[in-house]
């Protein structure tokens, strides 16, 4: 669900950037890194200490 969030909300940035006159390409190497962000904190949470079962 997070991803979701994180990619519509990317998305939403991306349009706003474009409208603002920056690049496309620029806005969704943007929303790219964020979405990136995102998985990785996900994978990497259920190794962090006291969030093992």
């Amino acid at each position: 669900m997070v991803l979701l969030f994180t990619t519509v909300a990317g998305l939403c940035l991306w349009i706003v950037l474009w409208a603002m006159g920056i690049k496309g390409v620029d806005g969704i190497s943007i929303v790219l890194v964020l979405v990136g962000l995102s998985v990785g904190i996900q994978h990497l949470l259920p190794y962090l200490p006291g969030r093992r079962e």
